[in-house]
């Protein structure tokens, strides 16, 4: 593959092509009030529970020639070499050194992308669950490899959409995702357990008694006592499924069910 300059290649094409896809609510939301729905995502096989950590979404891109992009969910802030960049929540300055270190993953032919949430400091109003002195971390939860993506970039970007919104990018199986972060010393968001799908509770009630029942608190604490965690995320072996419990989805729904009554 030929080298990517950043200076020159179209930065929209490559922002579209690398963001983090939509991930369904383990139960349906209601689109008129914000509840949750009877119908619920199917598993297959054995799957992994993990923590969802409550902070911002963020990315570091690394191209093929070891330059690397930073970027929010929505948006790339920065380019390896940048005087300036964008400060927004923090992400820049909570992830330029491990970026630097992510240099090593550079490969020939591709792009591999790093998703990691980053908690804590001030991102959001649930950073208090995980610090008192504002500390801020960060946790790998997702990778994603884009192949020979060069033909990609001369895309306009409703194709990239479609085929980003379609399911194109290919994220690593659990067993690659755990193994890279080793190798690379990145912290992944905790792994709770490896539950068989027919194990995994179907309804409302349930699946609010199986979220505490598994994860009362984060373990993803900075400092201080550990707070509330935000819920789980449940993902398939080899990723083909992927999908959120929330806490607050499932207590909001249960009000309104009692309010009912």
């Amino acid at each position: 593959m030929s080298r990517i300059d950043v200076r020159t290649v179209d930065l929209r094409a490559i922002n579209s092509l690398t963001k983090y896809p939509s991930i369904p609510t383990y139960h349906a939301l209601d689109p008129g009030n914000g509840g949750l729905l009877a119908e619920c995502v199917a598993f297959t096989g054995p799957v992994t529970l993990t923590e969802k950590v409550d902070g911002t979404n963020a990315r570091i891109v690394v191209l093929p020639d070891g330059a690397y992009l930073i970027g929010s969910r929505e948006e790339l802030l920065y380019a390896r070499g940048d005087l300036i960049g964008n400060r927004a929540l923090g992400i820049v300055d909570a992830l330029r050194d491990v970026a630097e270190r992510l240099t090593v993953a550079a490969a020939a032919d591709r792009i591999t992308v790093f998703y990691l949430e980053v908690y804590g400091g001030k991102v959001t109003a649930a950073s208090r669950q995980y610090t008192a002195e504002r500390q801020v971390g960060h946790r790998l939860f997702d990778v994603a490899v884009l192949d020979d993506p060069a033909p990609m970039l001369d895309w306009p970007t409703q194709r990239i959409s479609a085929w980003r919104d379609g399911g194109g990018q290919r994220f690593l199986d659990e067993a690659d995702l755990v193994g890279r972060a080793d190798a690379l010393g990145l912290p992944t968001v905790p792994r709770l357990a490896a539950v068989p799908a027919g194990d995994l509770p179907r309804d409302i009630d349930g699946t609010h008694a199986f979220l505490t029942g598994h994860l009362p608190r984060t373990l993803v604490a900075l400092d201080g006592p550990a707070g509330r965690s935000e819920g789980l995320v449940l993902r398939a072996a080899d990723r083909s499924v992927i999908a959120k419990a929330r806490f607050q989805d499932y207590e909001r729904t249960l009000r309104r069910r009692e309010g009912r009554r």
